[in-house]
């Protein structure tokens, strides 16, 4: 008797709690929602699969458009290997290319924030199924959903720091972003094979909406045993999950088509508008937080053009002599945020080549910035984009000279690319240099 009982508190011990039910919150009942059901998942997990590869393929495009196979100086995330490899050179035209797929990115990323939140909760019981491992295609798949939940709160949390200006996290985003992107696919692809019959019969009503389901499968894990009294419905809360996305759209969207509707994106940073007039558009970063002297900018400033073993120095008044050109080009950033076209006017980036003989066939150029420092110091534009009579070394905007904030004396305005290769403060060009 005595071994006898001896043994089972072992039992006991080693399962945690009488009888030998698992312990906390893996115990059945302790989820008691009546909401969560395999359809309530199913509906959430489908317009995830829409939307998460949308935002992959939309954040390799944001990728591309940095032209990082060009030069080390645009890419910040070395040793990609095969992870690159569909890399090529980002287009000029349409002029407004970048600005779409980014705006595209960083919108549906914080629309699809309700869903997600929804998603995990209605499968939380299933992340504490038990016992945690039954056989080696069940550890498979409990690796694959915990490199997607870990992957999906990493890459959402610091979409949302980088799109605040929150650069909380080490290291690079840039780095952060991309390779964490290619490990929440991984486990994305993983888990859609797994599950995406289940969830395509649940959503077609071939298995029961409420109930627990056959004992051993999957779903058994999402419905309670001993479900608490409702409060809403199902499709109620697929409602309110489509209210939160919608409100969050509203007060999102403002900021990539700009203008006016900026007012309207109540969530997105705010500060970074200097003032009305000509110059009154959105930026980054100012000239002071940069550290950008009045002296770097004043009359002693100079640009000087590099190419084909031969050196031009300009002062802003030779600038302002040569023959002038308009371009009508917003300016899009990776945060997400555009502004509606400026009229930009200035000096074509071809004619500079022509200046040290390279008129004929111009290649890529290395821009450097007065700036010291930072991922706005310095930028390489391919060969396509120089040729671009769009592109230019922009003197004036919208009828009046550059402010210091948005980079007097002169600064690069380029079609379709990412605002952070419009370098401001320009001091020199050195045409077929890469660093």
């Amino acid at each position: 008797m005595d071994v006898r009982k001896g043994g089972k508190h072992r039992r006991r011990f080693r399962t945690g709690s009488p009888g030998g039910s698992p312990p906390g919150p893996a115990r059945p009942g302790f989820w008691r929602s009546p909401l969560r059901g395999p359809w309530l998942t199913a509906v959430f997990g489908l317009v995830l699969l829409v939307g998460v590869p949308v935002m992959f393929v939309t954040g390799l495009l944001s990728y591309a458009a940095y032209n990082p196979d060009l030069a080390r100086i645009n890419d910040q995330t070395p040793d990609k290997g095969v992870l690159g490899f569909y890399l090529f050179s980002w287009p000029t035209s349409p002029h407004w290319i970048y600005r779409v797929t980014q705006g595209l990115h960083v919108t549906l990323g914080i629309v699809l924030v309700p869903v997600l939140l929804a998603k995990l909760w209605s499968v939380v019981p299933r992340l504490f199924s038990w016992p945690p491992l039954r056989s080696p295609a069940h550890a498979l798949e409990r690796l694959s959903l915990l490199l997607l939940v870990g992957g999906v709160l990493f890459q959402f949390a610091t979409g949302i720091l980088n799109i605040q200006l929150e650069y909380l996290f080490p290291g690079s985003f840039y780095t952060l972003h991309f390779y964490g992107a290619w490990v929440l696919m991984g486990a994305f692809a993983v888990h859609v094979a797994l599950r995406l019959p289940e969830a395509l019969r649940a959503v077609r009503g071939r298995r029961a909406a409420s109930g627990p389901p056959a004992v051993g499968e999957s779903a058994a894990a999402l419905v309670t045993p001993r479900p608490a009294a409702p409060t809403m419905s199902r499709r109620g809360a697929v409602a309110l999950v489509g209210a939160g996305s919608g409100t969050l759209l509203a007060v999102t969207v403002g900021q990539s088509i700009g203008g006016p509707f900026r007012r309207t994106a109540v969530l997105a940073p705010h500060g970074q508008e200097p003032g009305t007039g000509p110059n009154g558009f959105q930026i980054n970063k100012t000239a002071a937080s940069l550290g950008i002297r009045p002296s770097d900018t004043g009359p002693g400033w100079r640009l000087t053009v590099d190419g084909g073993g031969r050196r031009v120095v300009l002062t802003l008044d030779e600038l302002r002599a040569m023959r002038q050109y308009e371009s009508a080009l917003p300016i899009a950033c990776v945060e997400g945020w555009s502004t509606p076209d400026q009229l930009w006017r200035g000096v074509r980036l071809t004619d500079l080549a022509a200046l040290v003989g390279l008129a004929a066939d111009t290649p890529h150029v290395l821009v450097q910035s007065v700036q010291r420092g930072g991922s706005f110091a310095a930028a390489v534009l391919r060969d396509n984009q120089v040729r671009d009579g769009r592109t230019l070394l922009a003197l004036r905007v919208n009828g009046a000279v550059l402010s210091a904030d948005h980079g007097y004396p002169a600064r690069t305005i380029v079609p379709g690319a990412p605002g952070v290769h419009n370098t401001k403060w320009v001091t020199r060009l050195g045409f077929g240099e890469l660093s």
